[in-house]
């Protein structure tokens, strides 16, 4: 299991939300490229990346701020927030990018998810952003009559890198990761799943690994706030994936 350090970008800064409610940000670092050069020298794999301003207007807002984090970080980085059509997804992995993550789009528009990952094969994934088990969209401003489970058989052999299962109830307010909607989802697809929202400390990602088949994990404010050491945390995932195989092959691409 991998861990994805998060950076949410608004107006340009580092901050995080309390259930993706704009109006309630914590602003952590002003420099988002100094925080991505933060989690790389301690010894983070990827860096997670939204354009919490792009989710809301349907385009890349913190465009500046993301290019800084790619140049800064020298990591692989997922970015979402924002992208809906091809020309931005191009742009986007043109820059740099190692992965775009597509969340509206991937409920308005299936075929071009299906499209994007044809013409770039494992460097698109889908973000499912869940409130009571259904799909919101539209920077979780709109609940969709869509369940997470159908949204994500929609992709099942779309060439989906991964889906990022982000639980909006329990997202930035420290209440411990939903486990088992995520481990259940993990269970009924073939893409790797990322859990996503709410993780607080070390316990849950002692729990996200015992659950299984889950591929990834994305941790914010533990992390800004001290709850979650990242080294201590990098330390016990490497230690669970030398002393436990993979549990289906189909899930061991980097995630």
């Amino acid at each position: 299991m991998i861990l994805y350090p998060a950076i949410d970008l608004k107006n340009g800064q580092c901050v995080r939300l309390r259930q993706g409610d704009m109006a309630q940000a914590t602003v952590f670092n002003p420099d988002p490229a100094d925080q991505a050069r933060r989690f790389a020298a301690s010894g983070a794999e990827w860096i997670h990346i939204v354009d919490l301003d792009g989710a809301f207007a349907g385009r890349a807002v913190n465009g500046a701020a993301v290019e800084a984090i790619l140049e800064a970080a020298n990591r692989p980085c997922q970015l979402g927030g924002g992208i809906r059509d091809l020309a931005a997804i191009e742009a986007w992995l043109a820059r740099g990018l190692s992965r775009v993550i597509l969340g509206t789009v991937a409920v308005r528009d299936p075929d071009l998810v299906r499209q994007a990952c044809r013409l770039f094969p494992g460097r698109v994934a889908v973000g499912i952003d869940a409130k009571g088990g259904f799909v919101a969209v539209e920077g979780w401003a709109e609940t969709s009559a869509l369940t997470v489970e159908e949204l994500a058989a929609r992709f099942e052999d779309a060439g989906v890198a991964a889906i990022i299962h982000t639980d909006i109830d329990r997202d930035g307010l420290l209440k411990g990761v939903n486990v088992e909607a995520t481990a259940a989802l993990a269970r009924r697809t073939r893409i790797p799943v990322i859990a996503s929202g709410g993780v607080a400390g070390l316990e849950d990602l002692r729990r996200l690994l015992a659950a299984g088949d889950i591929a990834g994990v994305v941790a914010g404010r533990a992390l800004y706030d001290g709850r979650l050491d990242l080294g201590e945390a990098l330390a016990l995932l490497a230690s669970a994936r030398r002393q436990s195989p993979e549990r289906d092959p189909r899930k061991t691409q980097l995630c």
